[in-house]
């Protein structure tokens, strides 16, 4: 379990374990100075958001066999790097979000108003 908070200040909650996500593949949004892509939003997948990210040169639906990725189809949790959320949040491309998985450190690039308004609601 991890002991970092997320963007409402409570205890960061895994994303997703079917596929394993986040930067260090333990299911949870969070980063390091090595992570350069600041993988911290934790997103519910649409095939919007597939095409556009495709279309800006990250495939994320293609399996990867040799780095054990299976490719994302929509409904599929992940986390993202937030330069690509926030980049697809000004184009009306973003995905929803579970703001309990999405780290705090998504805070340094976006305000919590912006990141509320696409929570995903289960």
């Amino acid at each position: 379990m991890s002991t970092e908070l997320n963007v409402l200040g409570t205890p960061l909650k895994s994303c997703c374990h079917d596929p394993i996500t986040g930067y260090f593949r333990d299911g949870y949004c969070r980063t390091t100075q090595e992570d350069t892509g600041t993988h911290i939003i934790c997103a519910v997948i649409t095939s919007d958001f597939l095409e556009y990210t495709k279309l800006k040169g990250n495939d994320l639906s293609t399996p990867i066999p040799y780095w054990n990725f299976p490719g994302l189809t929509p409904g599929d949790t992940w986390c993202l790097c937030i330069s690509r959320w926030l980049q697809a949040e000004k184009v009306g491309k973003a995905p929803l979000i579970i703001l309990e998985s999405c780290h705090i450190n998504a805070l340094q690039y976006t305000d919590l108003e912006t990141l509320s308004s696409h929570e995903y609601i289960s």
